[in-house]
């Protein structure tokens, strides 16, 4: 037998993000992506923010 492996389904995605008005590039998963398609991309940073999930630190900010 081999050992199965559950990795998390990760995609290199890019936002608009109104209020800062710049582009964003974030490493998100599928469910995170339904999240900011459901709450919008502000609340769904401060919720992960919040959370403990990401930092400010990591958004990266495209210019």
């Amino acid at each position: 037998r081999t050992k199965r492996r559950f990795n998390v389904n990760l995609f290199t995605k890019k936002f608009y993000y109104v209020e800062q008005d710049c582009w964003i590039s974030l490493n998100i998963s599928a469910a995170g992506l339904r999240y900011i398609n459901k709450v919008g991309l502000d609340a769904a940073l401060n919720s992960a923010v919040a959370k403990g999930y990401c930092d400010w630190n990591n958004i990266k900010v495209i210019a």
